[in-house]
């Protein structure tokens, strides 16, 4: 038995979820010496690929991955949503989620959850065992549940996220960040686990993403700091491995990503494009948001890669009549289809509609289309005007659709075709914990 067993006086099961914000699964398989204790697990117990949602991005990711529902339920599609018979945005907070948390489900159940570090959670819940908001959180303070937590975690050097901004120029600053927020978070995330008064751990080490986003080019192509990125990965699997050896045999670890990562080659400045060709246009030379397009604009795209007619009845100032919506559409997707990169390639692998993927009480938002791009075209969708459809960034590591991941010490989990929506009906399948409810997904218990 581990360092965490405990008399329980039930045999009800216990689950410790270890998000690994955008780690792909490909990056794993193909380095099982750094990966040492992911690949144990996989050996032991259970791991293989888990596919995103569309449109891969964290905030849309994580909501679905916590509720088991589509955004179409929990009301939120990306880093920028619009507001409903409206052209104004707003950045999506845990406050905008509709749907019931799994953790939420876990407490009202009589279970204790404590939650650590989830993007889109902002501001905390009080009703749950104990949390600290991650990503989007404005600091310590406010994203803490109680002054507990507070001081607890200020006392780890706990940091919310990693300092993006370091990664633009030299990459040594950034590189030590990193390490530092990853370091404060495993201490963090270790003292609650030795506290041993939870049913439920769910903590999220989004600092993965912050290293692919900076340093996924220079992995890709032995580049300076390929071994730095390896090294830092060297370090996550070992604090993993640490969680997962000091856990009791009755508890049991997943460990698992929102979306898969890649090399980053070019921006793709959506709007930019549509405005190129014709289907948006602004108001006057000064236009840097959604409110400045003007009344001849057909559509218009939203982070990441979704795009949405504007249509009579839905916007505010809709030019595209309903009864030819399906034909303007299609004319939309024949020009996406045309799009090639400076290299020639086709930049959308993939254009989903929005009917298919999206579905709930929260679906007047939802985009007309959502593209999934090729390897190494990122979609940016900004207002403020760009000299060209493909720029370049200090980034050079792109979301990915395809080979998010699940690794878990129970070995009786099926992932055949397993997504997002499994996870939170296979921890409460776990934890047996009952619900009536409609999920996306299913438990991947076999």
């Amino acid at each position: 038995m581990g360092l965490f067993d405990r008399l329980r006086g039930d045999d009800a099961g216990r689950v410790v979820f270890l998000g690994i914000d955008g780690v792909p699964l490909d990056l794993v398989e193909d380095h099982p010496d750094v990966f040492e204790n992911l690949t144990d697990i996989a050996e032991t117990g259970t791991g293989g690929r888990l596919e995103s949602i569309v449109p891969p991005e964290s905030s849309a990711c994580w909501p679905s991955l916590t509720t088991g529902v589509n955004p179409g339920e929990t009301g939120v599609y990306g880093f920028q949503d619009r507001e409903v018979d409206s052209y104004e945005t707003y950045v999506p907070l845990g406050r905008h989620v509709k749907a019931t948390r799994l953790w939420d489900r876990v407490t009202d159940a009589g279970r204790d959850a404590t939650v650590l570090n989830v993007p889109v959670t902002f501001p905390p819940s009080t009703r749950v065992q104990r949390m600290a908001s991650g990503f989007l959180s404005p600091d310590l303070d406010a994203a803490a549940s109680d002054e507990s937590v507070r001081e607890t975690l200020d006392g780890f050097d706990y940091r919310i996220d990693v300092n993006a901004k370091l990664g633009h120029d030299d990459k040594t600053e950034f590189i030590e960040n990193a390490h530092a927020t990853l370091d404060a978070r495993y201490d963090a995330f270790s003292h609650y686990l030795a506290e041993d008064d939870w049913d439920l751990f769910f903590g999220v080490f989004m600092s993965t993403d912050r290293v692919n986003h900076f340093l996924f080019g220079d992995y890709a192509n032995d580049g300076e700091y390929k071994e730095e990125f390896l090294e830092f990965y060297r370090t996550l699997d070992g604090y993993l491995g640490e969680i997962r050896d000091a856990l009791d045999d009755d508890t049991t670890l997943i460990v698992a990503s929102d979306h898969g990562f890649t090399e980053l080659t070019h921006e793709v400045n959506c709007n930019e494009f549509l405005a190129d060709e014709g289907w948006l246009s602004y108001a006057d030379d000064d236009h840097d948001s959604l409110t400045d397009i003007d009344d001849e604009t057909r559509a218009y795209s939203l982070i990441p890669g979704r795009f949405y007619l504007n249509l009579e009845g839905r916007e505010p100032n809709g030019i595209v009549p309903e009864d030819e919506y399906e034909e303007t559409r299609e004319e939309l997707i024949e020009d996406l289809e045309s799009l090639t990169g400076p290299d020639g390639r086709q930049v959308c692998r993939r254009i989903v509609k929005g009917e298919t993927v999206f579905d709930g009480d929260h679906d007047g938002i939802a985009p007309d289309l959502v593209v999934i791009p090729a390897d190494g075209f990122d979609l940016k969708s900004g207002f403020g005007g760009k000299e060209a459809v493909f720029t370049e960034g200090p980034r050079n590591g792109m979301h990915k659709f395809e080979n998010s991941l699940l690794y878990s010490t129970e070995p009786d989990l099926d992932l055949t075709d397993a997504n997002l929506f499994d996870v939170t009906p296979t921890v409460l399948d776990l934890m047996d914990v009952d619900v009536d409810a409609e999920f996306d997904g299913e438990s991947l218990i076999s």
